[in-house]
This record gives structure tokens, sequence and C-alpha cells, in this order.
């Protein structure tokens, strides 16, 4: 593709949401209104994330496969001349994913809003909230310049803020209020070690810093800034003892809010660490490596650990909280393979992060529409004393929550599981001069926490989706459950790309690693492994 073409097309991506975002809030023209300005404005939303979904598939189509390491679609406009601060624009085999994958689950969430409205203030703020958040996310993922970088960082905080207080459940204020001042918190942290990079790297363009692999930085320096950058990026992560505000804002957040959350803007924070603290900071990644694996190892056992807790008969465990543990655990592996320094458990990682994001956002959606539909996502009441009988009150709904929970335990043959593997296998043989002994210890445990992860989502699908078969009220048997509406078309719509996606990645790995491994090892100036 003309290289021209790739760089509009990559602009497009990042600029249209925001464009749509302060069109959102404007005055329908009044041929577009359909039967309201409601109806218009959620309809305007689903047209702009089509668009971006289009843009940044196009941009996928026309990505040189054949040399993934390579920074492409370049645009690097001078800015802040004083501060040497561009407006400097790329993609490579690490980010293209992540592009593909928050316009994908963006588009879904505008497409699933317009058929189910969300309960609270006007649908024009929350359609503006929803591309502002998109907006940063792409940016962020786009972006190769490390002041920008934080700006996009923080672009995503007030909307997904608002998104939880106004539009969220029970106890929203506090679950919002939680995850501003965690985040923010961390990103002042962030932003101390952003700026002694970009000050005593001589330059705050990311290409350039990662090409000197920390040659401009003292050791002193490097143990500082990075320590700074993996605090502020391991809040967004989420890593163990960082992650208490996710619970809480998950469970008060509306369905779309939780899906982004969960598929996207988790991924923000490990995405840092693969493309700023690995390759900038080569020195203090080889320092704290063992530590942030411990951590990490930490997150996957606490996580299943509190998922089994809230899973058991009579705990009054809310389905939403669940799930929003089981990323804690999740997002462990992730942050295992990256402590590792090899390619093998880098690659893992960030094929670990497209897993998370297309599982976990396809059970948020899910356990949304449960909400919906019973009122409740608090397990005992769903359950009752012999399971809430999802196959046999709505089928198609109890599959996709069963398809959802094996995917999520790994099962071979889908996406979930190749992350896992490939991060374990990277603590089998860590990088040269790491304690091969600490990280066997850690595959070990890491192993142990997919047999939890196992146990939690199996009870979970037999207490669901098992139970005793509905029948009609009055016949003089059986517990007597009405029906639930199973899966409408609108949902199957928002929600097969993600299955079939899952499938596909989990049948199909080679498409997804052959793109990030040329660039992995790039950032690892070629790894030793």
């Amino acid at each position: 593709m003309n290289h021209t073409v790739q760089q509009l097309l990559l602009a497009a991506v990042v600029v249209l949401p925001l464009l749509g975002s302060a069109a959102a809030l404007l005055p329908a023209p009044p041929g577009l209104r359909g039967r309201g300005p409601d109806q218009a404005v959620l309809r305007h939303g689903v047209t702009v994330t089509a668009v971006v979904l289009a843009a940044a598939i196009a941009l996928a189509a026309g990505f040189d496969h054949g040399h993934p390491a390579r920074m492409q679609a370049q645009t690097d406009i001078g800015w802040i001349p004083a501060l040497d601060i561009r407006v400097h624009l790329g993609v490579d085999g690490v980010s293209l994913p992540l592009l593909v994958l928050t316009a994908l689950l963006t588009f879904l969430c505008a497409l699933y809003t317009y058929f189910n409205r969300p309960s609270g203030p006007s649908p024009k703020a929350f359609v503006a909230l929803l591309l502002l958040l998109e907006s940063g996310t792409l940016a962020s993922f786009a972006v190769l310049d490390l002041m920008l970088f934080f700006l996009a960082f923080e672009m995503v905080l007030i909307p997904m803020y608002f998104l939880i207080n106004r539009w969220g459940g029970a106890e929203r204020e506090r679950a919002a209020w939680r995850f501003i001042l965690y985040t923010l918190l961390g990103s002042v942290v962030m932003l101390l070690g952003l700026l002694l990079v970009g000050l005593e790297g001589g330059t705050f363009d990311m290409v350039a810093l990662a090409a000197d692999k920390g040659s401009g930085l003292s050791h002193t320096t490097q143990l500082i800034a990075a320590l700074a950058i993996i605090v502020g990026l391991a809040v967004k992560a989420p890593m163990w003892p960082l992650h208490s505000w996710l619970p809480d804002a998950h469970t008060a957040a509306p369905t779309v809010g939780s899906v982004l959350l969960a598929g996207v803007l988790l991924k923000m924070g490990t995405y840092g660490l693969v493309r700023i603290v690995l390759p900038m900071t080569p020195e203090a990644a080889h320092t704290y490596a063992p530590y942030l694996a411990a951590f990490a190892v930490v997150g996957i056992i606490y996580g299943s650990l509190a998922c089994l807790a809230l899973a058991r008969t009579g705990a009054k465990g809310d389905l939403k909280r669940l799930i929003a543990y089981s990323s804690v655990g999740h997002m462990g592996f992730v942050l295992l393979g990256i402590a590792t320094l090899t390619p093998t458990g880098v690659n893992g990682a960030l094929f670990a992060n497209i897993a998370h994001g297309l599982i976990t956002g396809l059970l948020f959606f899910l356990v949304g529409a449960l909400k919906d539909r019973s009122g409740t996502t608090d397990l005992d009441q769903l359950a009752g004393t012999s399971g809430a009988a999802l196959y046999g009150r709505a089928p198609r709904l109890g599959g996709l929550l069963a398809f959802g929970a094996v995917a999520s335990l790994g099962l071979p043959g889908l996406a979930g599981f190749w992350g896992e593997m490939l991060a374990m296998f990277g603590a089998f043989d860590p990088a040269d001069g790491l304690s091969r002994p600490a990280f066997l210890t850690y595959m070990a445990l890491a192993g142990f926490g997919t047999l939890l992860t196992a146990a939690y989502m199996l009870v979970v699908v037999r207490r669901v989706c098992m139970g005793d078969q509905p029948i009609e009220p009055g016949t003089g048997t059986g517990a007597g459950r009405p029906a639930l509406a199973d899966v409408h078309g609108h949902e199957f719509a928002a929600w097969s790309p993600l299955v079939a996606l899952t499938v596909l990645a989990g049948l199909w790995p080679a498409a997804l690693l052959g793109l990030t491994d040329p660039a992995v090892q790039q950032l690892l100036a070629g790894g030793n492994r």
C-alpha cells in the first residue's frame, strides 16, 4: 500500500473518533433523527466506530507483513520545538493487533448500545464519551513520542470515570472515584519517569530511544526512571497489589464500560512495559524482572483464589466481580511473560493480551445480558438451590457462557491457551542473567494457577448453566422458574466476531505471532533465544 495512504489511514483511526465525539454533542440534522434525537446519536456512534474499524482493517490489510518489525505508516511533525515534542505516529507488529482489537471492541459496544440504550442521562453524552475513550486508547497504541503517549494515556481516564459514575450500577460513585484516584496517582509517578528518560536521553522520540537501547542513560537513571514508569503502568495493568480499584470499577460499570475496561484499557499498561521499559531501560528491566515476575505470580494465585471464594455457594458472589478478579489472574500471565525478557515470553504476553480482550469482552457482554434478563448478577440469586438452568431456559446464551468460560480457562484450541503456555515456556528458560530456579518456581506456581482457573470457571458453569429444567408454573412439578429470552439478533451480531476470533486465534496462532515476533526480537535487541 502507498505510504501516504497508510499515513492517512492511521491518522483517520486516531482522529475520527475525536471528531465524532465533538459531533455527537451537536444537534442532529432533522433528516437524520429517525425516531428521535436519542436514536440519531446512538446511530452516530455506530457509524463513526464502523468507519474507524474499516480504516483499521484497511491499515492492517495494507501493512507490510514481510517486515512487521519496521515502523510503518509514520507521520512525524514538529509540535513543541522548544521541548522537541513531535506528533509522531506509526505502527508495527506489536501495536497493530491492539489497534484493530480496540476498533473492533468499540464498534461492538456501540452496536450493542444502539439496541440496549444505557439507563441514565442522555445518550448524547454517553456516545461522546465512548468515542473520546476510543480516540485516547487508539492514540496510546499509535503515538511514538513519550509526552504524547502520556497525554493519550491520560485522555482515557475522564471518559471512563464518567461512564462509571453516570451510567453505572450500585456504588458507582465510590467505584469511579477509586478508579480515577488510583490511575491518576499512578500516572503522576509515570510522568516523572518518562520525563527523566526523555530529558536524560536527549529526545522524547520512542523510536530513537529504543534504538539507543539505554546507552544515553546511566544505570542509576535507568533504575529510577524504570521504577516510576513500571509503577504507573502496573496500576493500569493491573498488577497485584495495585489492583484493588479494578473489581469495584467492573462491578459498577455499565456493560460496555466493563467490556472496554477489560478488553482495551488494561492492555495500555502492559503495552507500555513492552514499548517503553524493555527497549529504553534494558538494564533496569533486567534488575526488576524477578520482582515483576514474583508480583505477577502472586496476582495469578490471588485472583484465582478470590474467584473461587466468590463462586462458592452462599458467598453472595457477584458474577461481574468474579470476572474482574479473573482479569487480575490473566494479566498476571502477561506480566510473567514480559518479565522473562525472552522473545518467547514477550510474544506470549502480547498474544495473551489479545486473547484476554476477546474472551473477557465476550464474558462481560454475556453477564450484562444475563443481568438485563434476570435483574441480578448475584450467583446465589441466579443459581438458587439447584442451579440457574441456563441451558434449559436460554440454551444459546448458556452455550455462549460455557464457551467463554472454557476459553478463559485456557482450553487448547482456543485463544486463551497459547498466551499462557508461551509465558510459562518463557519462564522455563528466562533471559541470561536471570535466576532460572526462581523462574522455574514461578512457572510451577503459574501452572497451579491454571488449575485454579479451571476450577472456578467450571463451578460457574455448573451453577449458572446447569440445574433443574424450567417448567410452566402451575403444572405441579419442578422449580417453576420462568424461561429467559435467548440471544437476540443484535446480540448475536455483537458477540459472534469475538467467538470467531477466539477460535481462529486458537487454531491459527501463527497469524498473530508472525506479526509480533520480529517486532519483539527487535525491541529486545535480537534477544538470546
